[in-house]
């Protein structure tokens, strides 16, 4: 079996990043993480991928002269790693079109909750105000709407009578770690295409 290489985009603790490396572990998982790319040099995630022993880069998109520089960059480091596909855990940029494109079909995203319900941010404060019984996340390819990407895998997660959107964001984080890699997974094993 030969495993797919895999590039993690964080810009803050990558939680997500370490289920996913944890998973990994595993020699009889389909993929193993080659690279971690954060847009914030500082992100506690990198060190944390570091330790493991896995490439690390950060750049700063206030230092391009374009968003398109930025990303082309991105590119060039994920293909100097030989990259199949890109898992988005906790990238607070939003990506532009050429980019989307260019790795459509090979990036998945992790949205904390049941889209197409709550795209973009707040997403459990939403939940709250509008007084839903059931929360959750998603597992989605990326494409250049935001959020809009066909679900590859979900979770529902109970909203509890007394829930702040901390305390929902908490329950969700912990299926949030569970279905990421699971989703990875069948898209290294082909049993999920775009």
């Amino acid at each position: 079996m030969t495993r797919k290489r895999v590039a993690v985009l964080i810009s803050g603790r990558g939680s997500n990043m370490s289920a996913l490396i944890d998973a990994a572990r595993d020699p009889a998982y389909p993929a193993e993480i080659v690279g971690v790319l954060s847009n914030k040099a500082a992100a506690p995630g990198l060190a944390i991928a570091a330790n493991d022993g896995i490439a690390t880069a950060s750049l700063a998109q206030s230092k391009f002269p374009s968003r398109d520089m930025f990303e082309d960059t991105m590119t060039q480091i994920m293909e100097s790693w030989e990259v199949d596909y890109v898992c988005l855990a906790g990238f607070m940029r939003i990506l532009g079109e050429d980019f989307v494109i260019r790795w459509q079909g090979r990036m998945i995203n992790i949205h904390p909750s049941l889209l197409p319900l709550y795209k973009g941010l707040h997403t459990h404060e939403r939940a709250l105000a509008d007084g839903a019984s059931v929360h959750g996340c998603t597992v989605h390819f990326v494409t250049p709407g935001l959020d809009e990407g066909p679900a590859i895998v979900q979770a529902k997660v109970p909203v509890l009578a007394g829930d702040t959107p901390q305390s929902l964001a908490d329950r969700v984080l912990i299926e949030e770690h569970r279905i990421y890699p699971e989703a990875l997974k069948m898209l290294a094993e082909g049993r999920v295409t775009f």
